[in-house]
């Protein structure tokens, strides 16, 4: 073996590393982008991952304030630091925030409630002078982790609250009532999935629009149409175009496939037309991603790596897994736009929210502004720089 000759091609990579920008940064900032994310989103940092749920009350509680059971009841639910109270004055406001997923939870405790309880410490051992009662339960229909989680939590502080020091294994006058959830359809983990889904499949246009320009570089392509009559106008809309034809048959592929699997959505033919059209503002934000990745790339090869440091970030925050994360990670999350197309999505298929709701139109008008705006940089950044 001749040392040096092995230096010599030592030597060789690290300039070749050094002289291209796009690789050095793919080397070096790529493994810390990634370890930063996991750490962030496994809440290593940026503070806990401990979870909490937006619940609302309605009280009707008719008891005097100091003796109001319905105090003590919302206290210790406070006291759990993982449910955060917020209080409606009607039901149909609450009903209304739930469909739109600004609130996980209803909790509707009935004008007799203080009664109730009296009625049970005025004669523990003898039922038969019980007022029975029982306190609806609404629970968010897009959040897996919630209808799991909610209840039991509920209504071991429904039992403290009730029994106080007494043994919980005795009768109670109160029941929580069955979860409306529960009541209308039973859902598996899959269909909490799959509004993810739509995000996840459109977000690999960065790779593939990235891999695309880059290797029509590589092969003169673009220089021999830069000396036929097309303008760069005609190009880069026949680009997008043909992309955004590609994301939708995508997103039937990924439909029907989830159909064929069993996936049924609380939606019509109106709001299936609107996921089409959500789903497509977001793969010209793909495309825009997928541009300015082949803007800094030298080749195909180092056009793939560059395109997850904006692939991973979507990924992580913006299509399965929005609940148990992080503080920080819930932050960096509306910083993405796949998060906007999966809350949308979640509320249209899961919630049965109408198209109309301000979350909905939110998420759809922050999807549109981000993805045109990514695109307009792509084509810009790839038009003065890329092409060579």
């Amino acid at each position: 073996m001749n040392l040096q000759r092995v230096v010599a091609l030592v030597k060789k990579e690290i300039k070749k590393m050094v002289r291209e920008p796009a690789a050095l940064f793919m080397t070096l900032l790529f493994p810390v982008v990634a370890t930063l994310a996991f750490g962030a989103f496994f809440g290593k940092i940026g503070g806990s991952q401990e979870t909490t749920y937006l619940i609302g009350v309605i009280n009707m509680d008719s008891g005097e304030p100091p003796q109001q059971w319905s105090h003590y009841l919302l206290g210790n639910l406070t006291e759990t630091e993982i449910l955060e109270i917020q209080h409606y004055e009607s039901n149909e406001t609450a009903q209304s925030d739930l469909v739109q997923g600004k609130i996980q939870a209803i909790l509707l405790i009935p004008e007799n409630f203080s009664q109730s309880c009296n009625s049970f410490w005025g004669a523990p051992t003898d039922p038969s002078r019980w007022a029975n009662i029982t306190i609806p339960l609404y629970l968010d229909s897009g959040s897996m982790f919630a209808t799991q989680a909610i209840p039991s939590i509920i209504s071991q502080v429904l039992t403290a609250t009730v029994y106080g020091t007494q043994p919980i294994s005795a009768p109670m006058p109160i029941q929580i009532g069955s979860p409306s959830l529960v009541e209308a359809r039973s859902l598996t983990a899959f269909d909490y999935m799959a509004p993810g889904l739509f995000a996840y499949a459109a977000i690999f246009f960065t790779l593939i629009v990235a891999q695309s320009f880059t290797l029509e570089r590589e092969n003169g392509l673009l220089r021999r149409i830069n000396v036929t009559p097309t303008t760069p106008a005609e190009f880069m809309s026949g680009q997008v175009l043909s992309h955004m034809l590609v994301a939708l048959l995508q997103v039937a592929l990924v439909f029907g496939t989830a159909f064929l699997v069993g996936y049924r959505p609380v939606v019509g033919v109106a709001g299936l037309a609107f996921a089409f059209i959500i789903v497509s503002l977001f793969s010209l934000c793909c495309v825009g991603f997928g541009l300015i990745t082949a803007t800094v790339s030298k080749s195909s090869g180092t056009a793939t790596g560059i395109s997850f440091l904006f692939i991973l970030p979507q990924m992580l925050l913006g299509t399965f897994v929005p609940t148990g994360m992080s503080t920080v990670a819930k932050i960096a999350a509306r910083l993405v736009p796949s998060h906007y197309l999966t809350d949308a999505l979640t509320s249209l298929f899961l919630r049965g929210a109408p198209i109309s709701s301000p979350t909905i139109l939110i998420d759809t008008v922050v999807v549109a502004i981000s993805s045109v705006t990514v695109l307009l940089t792509g084509i810009f950044l790839f038009g003065k720089y890329g092409k060579a």
